[in-house]
């Protein structure tokens, strides 16, 4: 279908399933302020869509808020409400909300929220309008209040009662839950209650995301577009509808995300205020297979079996096994690295410290200092099997790995903004030890074995 040139083509399920957007943080309903002009600019982008999405999902920080004044709280919404989202029919077209630290700071703003969005009441007794579950056919969303002033304000979150909604709904195909805060830094922006939710409570939280089969986590709060997977659930992270500054400036943009959901699973796009698809994901993607999939990379040094870019969609999964030495070893222990003469290999895996962590090294800029990965521990004299996966489209996230067989992912732990994205793989590879040769960072384990597999998602 061709469309107007000022609309925005939609995706679509490819089956019976669910279109929907989501954004979030907006900081507005002040009449003339700057975030008033922002969060018009990714309206107009949400409003050009076509189709137009079955329904909107905004997880929080509509209105600047943070104000004493229960009448100066209620007009910021009014503004909000009938007039900068005045072009949208709920009646059609739903928006869905969770709390935030802007809107649900203390029990006078937890009032003010139920009584101004009038969200469905099926939350817990003491969290009715704040916590709540939709379902929407195969379905099942589920809004948490991760700001709850019965159990201490911001940060702070009750997990039975989620625990007791998916169960409920344990035969929906989809389960989404939203909330404000991370569970996951994001962007290295990390702080237990400030910028994800209590440290003592994201264990639980997210052992029962994963028992349940959920899908994904989304978020917003971190003033950036993230994602993320921790054993096998996604965490999303949308803060980009209107609040002015990000994290970090320069790279973050103002954004809102059109989603397709179906069968297959989830593809998404991110919109800028252009309407320019920034960034996509597909999950879940086809990581690598069978055994005909793989290629073994010959120990040592040799010729890169590919060099150049990883192409927007594509997946390089490395399959690492052997068996660590008898005694932990501290210094740096290569597994694999990519190298060009004359200049320190920009991308480095092995293992570091005495507990041998498995760590992914990458230097993007010469003369910069290089981005860190980290996975899991490697104890001594263990045999070992472990896949990474680098899959550009996950950004910083997009770095994997899982291990035994397993067969849910888990993103490598980081504090950079950006991933493997763009980054020039150069014509050499080693195997066993660094750049320099054998005795460079040599690994002290026996029978290491590399295979690559490189996938189109």
């Amino acid at each position: 279908m061709t469309l107007p040139r000022d609309h925005v083509q939609s995706l679509l399920p490819k089956s019976p399933g669910h279109q929907f957007v989501i954004y979030g943080d907006s900081c507005s309903g002040v009449p003339g302020a700057l975030h008033e002009q922002t969060f018009a600019a990714v309206n107009a982008v949400v409003r050009r869509l076509s189709p137009q999405p079955d329904f909107i999902l905004f997880p929080g920080d509509e209105i600047i808020g943070l104000t004493p004044d229960p009448a100066a709280l209620r007009a910021q919404w009014k503004h909000w409400l009938e007039v900068e989202t005045a072009w949208l029919d709920r009646r059609t077209i739903p928006m869905w909300h969770t709390t935030g630290n802007h809107t649900t700071y203390d029990a006078m703003s937890e009032d003010v929220f139920r009584d101004v969005l009038r969200l469905p009441a099926n939350g817990p007794e003491d969290q009715k309008g704040l916590s709540y579950w939709v379902r929407r056919d195969d379905l099942l969303m589920v809004f948490i209040h991760t700001l709850w002033t019965g159990l201490g304000g911001e940060g702070h979150v009750e997990t039975d009662w989620l625990r007791g909604v998916l169960d409920l709904h344990a035969d929906a195909r989809h389960k989404i839950v939203l909330g404000h805060h991370p569970v996951h830094p994001v962007n290295g922006f990390s702080g237990t209650y400030q910028r994800e939710i209590g440290h003592e409570y994201a264990g639980d939280f997210w052992t029962i995301l994963t028992q349940a089969g959920v899908l994904a986590y989304m978020c917003s709060h971190i003033l950036a577009y993230d994602v993320q997977v921790h054993d096998g659930v996604l965490q999303i992270c949308t803060a980009g509808a209107g609040t002015a500054h990000r994290m970090p400036e320069g790279i973050e943009y103002l954004h809102c995300i059109q989603a397709a959901l179906d069968r297959d699973g989830l593809r998404y796009q991110v919109l800028d205020t252009d309407g320019i698809a920034r960034e996509r994901l597909r999950w879940p993607p086809a990581f690598a297979g069978p055994s005909a999939d793989w290629q073994r990379v010959a120990t040592g040094r040799s010729d890169a079996l590919f060099t150049g870019s990883i192409d927007p969609g594509d997946i390089v999964t490395f399959r690492l096994s052997g068996t660590t030495a008898a005694e932990a070893w501290a210094p740096e222990q290569t597994l694999f690295t990519a190298h060009a003469p004359d200049t320190i290999a920009p991308i480095w895996l092995g293992l570091r410290g005495p507990r041998q962590t498995l760590t992914l090294v990458v230097g993007k800029t010469p003369g910069r200092s290089p981005s860190y990965w980290l996975g899991p521990d490697l104890p001594a004299d263990r045999a070992f099997d472990v896949e990474v996966a680098f899959y550009p489209d996950m950004g910083p996230g997009g770095i994997l790995s899982r291990s035994g067989g397993a067969t849910a992912w888990t993103s490598l732990r980081s504090a950079t903004a950006t991933g493997i994205e763009g980054i020039h793989w150069p014509p050499s590879w080693s195997i066993g030890h660094g750049q320099h040769g054998s005795g460079d960072r040599p690994f002290k384990g026996p029978a290491l074995t590399v295979d690559v597999s490189r996938k189109r998602s």
